[in-house]
């Protein structure tokens, strides 16, 4: 009896393959089959909200071997990812496949995998189910309901603020997190305080203590504001001293510390972001390929449970073996009596499924490390670690507390230390922070009340409050996670979106809102306030658990979405477009008011006149600075030449030029391209004339003697030397880069680029799949085939899956070519030489010796 299981990756399926029968054919689907046809009228809003499907055209023909495949297979089984996407795929299989009237007498069924062991496959399978239609339906909701945002609030954006623009039901509050951020930001006003200290001495161990009470009143953060404040207060305090401090107070305890619990797609994101600096993208694209299968010296075999899951839970099978390691290698202290049982935080974990934890505790990333990649390596040994130590005793401190007197009980300075005396858990990991540091420990010396000590110098410190800081990839994820937007396995594309549409920037690791991406929300807040409201995004997200555990219906949930949005839309048809805002200020060219305006470079001062007859053209940044347009903008003088240096626009962007063009000089004014790097904003003299300083000449190259020069093209910063150009990388800087900085450059090119990234092995033949950066942009390479990424993919988000496809659409594209030309020449040749072809006729040994080399393919596939 033939069996065909169909899967999402080619890479699992690979693995899968090793796992099964010979009577199993295994096949994947490249991810989605179907999607809402992209165009209006996909979900019909007066029908039921029908949805209007159609095949993903670049997984057609991979639905087409799933057909064929199909035909002759008795028994199908869908085993896609275990989560509501991965639900939805399978029911779009099969409905597919009942449209072609496939299925008749044949068995479907529904299983899933949460590991990749030959175990969980085998138990998998032998306990199959149907598709759930409560997951499909929740999903075909939160489908729908994204698509009927998007499909009607952007064009509502493109008519009132620019073409180009839209909105996504998640990504809208999630911009409004930064956004609002960034206006807490701005509003915040610094203020000084000061804190005073005094460090005492005790024989020859010194420690530090601070004023917690002044003349028995209790010492707040802005008690001492100002620096004569402090002195006052610190001259007093050391003449009351009289150079010795008193323990008035000595208090011990013992405190402790448990592990965190074990990973969830969110806790597992923040970590990677902040310990091993990955983004939240690559973070889940690593932990696909550790979850899908590695080769490990003793066969392919999954590496760690699925990765998006809100569950805190482990397997009793796995809290036992992870309990034996730890009994087997640490001392009994380490090994709590029972097991550590963790909640889950959310009120509705939708993927009722394990945390993510190793599959096989055993398995040491040092046991594997040579068969990783360094960032499958570094993800892989912080999930064990964490799987490990979850279930290990707490740390142990000895907390000390002691309060000191100066001249009396008054007066009281605090001094807190603790001591480490059993690492517990952090003997094997612990967890990081948002600000990066972790808790460190300090010691105070052996004191008992009443005993005088020495005061080596009491003094203040000055401080100023500081704003709060902007969000970074971990922390927008934790605040997404608390406020209940979206789902931990949305993040990443919540993140990825923002940044693609250019709503915000990520800035030294920080994210900053755009131009654009404030009007975008100010828009939407003022206008469409309930659906960018935290807790009405949350509550849907709610409902929408709801409808996958089978407790809601989702078509009354559509219902009663529509009708609000829908009536909202209607009313917001005629508001004014936004953007524009009036400032207190007259035009100096033709005295109207002057508005704030937004355009595709930015934010901008601009004349109201602009179109009244006649109209005004005048501009400037919002610094003061030129802004760029159609005409010229003197930006000042060149002191070696004394002409005018000007920004202007042209095809390719803003660029400056060195005085005019003179009438019968066959001599063109210099230019220079505005690098992208440099606002627009910020273009003052200075910066003009540090961009005009291109191209810039480094020297001569120390062993050809031939110039080197830096400049800026088409495609970006590059040195230049000997008619060989290599890009400058983001790290450094066209205005910085010195002479020795380019010959290593240079050196490095000789040896060939090094890859962005390594989105592992090929699955059917030799090789790696690695992603690099071109002349003409990131491209992703397997041998000798070489892919462009769409515009809309980033590098660091690039799945191999979705290299897979890019690099077979290439391959594809190439072979017709090839094929063509080969034949032309044959045919011209073949009327002339017929005794040469009866000759080739004869020679079958010849191919008799091609056939052989089939079994050496099919070898090669299968390593």
């Amino acid at each position: 009896m033939s069996k065909l299981l169909i899967v999402e990756s080619p890479s699992k399926a690979k693995t899968l393959k090793k796992y099964l029968g010979s009577d199993f054919e295994v096949l994947a689907s490249y991810g989605h089959v179907r999607d809402l046809i992209p165009k209006n009228g996909a979900v019909d809003t007066a029908n039921d909200f029908a949805m209007k499907y159609d095949i993903i055209e670049r997984n057609s023909k991979h639905v087409d071997a799933i057909a064929k495949a199909v035909k002759s297979a008795d028994s199908i089984y869908l085993a896609t990812d275990p989560d509501r996407e991965g639900e939805a795929i399978s029911w779009h299989i099969a409905e597919i496949l009942k449209s072609k009237n496939l299925l008749k007498n044949k068995v479907m069924k529904r299983v899933v995998f949460h590991e990749i062991t030959k175990s969980a496959v085998e138990h998998a399978i032998a306990e199959p189910r149907d598709i759930s239609m409560p997951m499909v339906n929740a999903q075909q909701a939160r489908r729908a309901l994204d698509y009927l945002v998007g499909f009607n609030l952007s064009p509502l954006l493109w008519k009132k603020i620019r073409r180009g623009l839209s909105a996504g039901r998640v990504q809208s509050p999630a911009l409004r997190l930064i956004v609002e951020r960034e206006l807490e930001i701005e509003a915040f006003k610094s203020q000084e305080y000061w804190s005073i200290h005094l460090d005492a001495l005790k024989h020859s161990h010194g420690f530090t203590a601070k004023l917690i009470q002044l003349n028995n009143q209790k010492v707040e953060q802005f008690t001492v504001i100002n620096h004569d404040q402090q002195s006052d207060i610190v001259g007093k305090l050391l003449l009351a001293s009289a150079g010795k401090t008193t323990v008035s107070r000595v208090e011990k305890k013992q405190r402790s510390r448990s592990p965190a619990a074990p990973f969830t797609t969110s806790t597992l994101q923040q970590e990677a972001v902040r310990k091993l600096g990955f983004t939240t993208s690559r973070a889940m694209r690593v932990a696909q390929q550790l979850y899908e299968g590695m080769d490990v010296g003793s066969g392919t075999v999954g590496l760690i449970t699925y990765m998006r899951t809100d569950s805190f839970s482990i397997a009793a099978e796995a809290i036992a073996q992870i309990r034996d390691y730890v009994k087997k290698n640490f001392d009994a202290e380490y090994l709590p009596k029972a097991a550590i049982q963790y909640k889950t935080k959310s009120k509705s974990a939708q993927e009722a499924h394990e945390a993510i934890r190793p599959t096989d505790i055993s398995r040491t990333p040092a046991s594997v490390r040579q068969y990783l990649t360094d960032e499958q390596f570094k993800l892989y040994e912080m999930i064990w670690k964490r799987a490990l130590a979850c279930q290990m005793a707490p740390a142990k401190f000895d907390a000390v507390s002691v309060d000191l007197s100066v001249g009396s009980d008054a007066n009281l300075f605090r001094a807190s230390g603790q001591t480490l005396v059993f690492p517990g858990f952090i003997a094997v990991y612990m967890e990081g922070t948002d600000d990066e540091e972790e808790e460190g420990e300090s010691k105070l010396p052996h004191l008992e009340t009443g005993e005088v000590l020495t005061v080596e110098k009491i003094y203040g410190d000055q401080h100023f409050t500081e704003p709060p800081p902007r969000y970074g990839e971990a922390s927008l994820v934790k605040i997404l996670e608390e406020y209940g937007i979206g789902r931990p396995s949305t993040y990443a594309s919540i993140i990825s979106t923002l940044q693609d549409r250019e709503y915000v920037l990520l800035d030294k690791k920080r994210f900053t809102p755009t131009d654009v991406g404030r009007v975008v929300n100010k828009f939407l807040t003022e206008h469409f306030t309930k659906y960018v409201d935290y807790g009405f995004t949350a509550n849907l997200e709610d409902a929408l658990d709801s409808v996958a555990e089978g407790e809601r219906e989702w078509l009354p949930l559509m219902a009663e979405f529509w009708q609000g949005f829908n009536q909202q839309l209607l009313s917001k048809a005629d508001v004014e477009r936004p953007g524009n805002e009036l400032i207190d200020e007259a035009c100096p060219k033709c005295g109207k008011p002057l508005q704030k305006q937004l355009s595709r470079f930015g934010t901008f001062i601009g004349c109201t006149g602009y179109n009244d007859e006649p109209k005004c053209d005048y501009k400037r940044s919002l610094n003061g600075a030129a802004q760029v347009g159609s005409d010229p903008i003197i930006i000042g003088n060149d002191d070696e030449s004394g002409k005018e240096i000007m920004l202007m626009n042209g095809p390719y962007g803003p660029y400056l030029q060195l005085g005019l063009a003179v009438e019968g000089d066959k001599k063109k004014p210099k230019r220079v391209s505005v690098p992208k790097e440099i606002s627009l904003a910020d273009m003052n003299l200075e910066t003009a004339k540090m961009v005009l300083s291109l191209p810039r000449d480094l020297g001569l190259h120390p062993v050809t003697n031939k110039k080197i020069v830096a400049n800026i093209g088409r495609f970006g910063p590059y040195v230049n030397h000997d008619a060989k150009f290599k890009s400058i990388p983001k790290t450094d800087s066209v205005f910085t880069i010195d002479l020795d900085g380019a010959v290593a450059l240079l050196a490095a090119a000789h040896t060939g680029p090094a890859p962005l990234a390594t989105l592992g092995n090929h699955p059917t033949e030799d090789g790696q799949i690695e992603v690099f950066a071109g002349r003409y942009g990131p491209y992703v390479q397997h041998g000798k085939i070489r892919a462009t990424l769409p515009k809309s993919v980033e590098p660091e988000s690039l799945t191999l899956d979705e290299a897979l496809e890019l690099l077979m659409a290439k391959a594809q594209k190439e072979a017709p070519a090839k094929k063509t030309t080969t034949k032309k020449p044959t045919a011209k040749k073949a009327p002339a030489k017929k005794p040469a072809a009866a000759k080739a006729t004869a020679k079958k040994p010849a191919a008799t010796k091609t056939a052989t080399k089939k079994p050496a393919a099919k070898k090669a596939a299968v390593q």
